[in-house]
């Protein structure tokens, strides 16, 4: 699947925004990629996995998928149904990552940490720990979307499927066409 025919499924959903978006991170952004719309049909969801899979080298050995709440969690199970392995995700009850519902890792399992959306890789890096806690080698990282234009360190291998350039802005460094229009926070954690 190329960029465009990637781009091309987030269109078809209405997941491609234009506006001004705050992010999780706090940072401000003229675009959003609503990833629960694109992975609201589980075709799409599927065929946007299988492509993802297909660019993952061969020799990873994936044991098990894990991915944080909200956001990872169907991109998350997507991952694990093409790769034909179970997923898991982690919640934030208390603030920080961790595994609950009788979700267990087996020490040494090899667990690759997917993501819908990477911005500036924080929640991927406490998703890693959190994983890395609970027992599991995180071997790779992998989301639909790097935003971060391929600046986000999450200390493992990371292969997204498509890599955006999206300016984003501190709250109070907004460009004048930006600060002219209301921020909307369309995630699913507050900033």
């Amino acid at each position: 699947m190329t960029d465009e025919e990637v781009l091309t499924e987030f269109r078809a959903a209405d997941a491609l925004l234009e506006g001004h978006f705050i992010l999780s991170s706090g940072l401000r952004s003229p675009r959003y990629l609503q990833c629960a719309r694109v992975l609201a049909d589980p075709k799409r969801g599927a065929r946007l996995a299988e492509a993802l899979v297909a660019r993952l080298p061969r020799d990873l050995n994936i044991d098990i998928v894990v991915s944080p709440a909200m956001g990872g969690v169907i991109a998350g199970h997507e991952m694990g149904r093409a790769l034909g392995v179970a997923a898991l995700f982690l919640e934030r009850p208390e603030g920080v990552f961790e595994l609950r519902r009788g979700f267990r890792l087996t020490p040494g399992q090899r667990v690759l940490m997917m993501e819908d959306v990477v911005t500036t890789g924080l929640s991927s890096r406490e998703a890693i720990a959190a994983i890395e806690r609970a027992g599991g080698v995180v071997v790779a990282a992998a989301s639909l979307v790097d935003r971060s234009d391929g600046t986000a360190d999450l200390g493992v291998p990371f292969y997204p499927l498509i890599r955006l350039s999206v300016p984003t802005y501190a709250p109070d460094a907004l460009p004048p066409e930006l600060a002219a229009i209301p921020a909307i926070k369309p995630g699913s954690r507050a900033a």
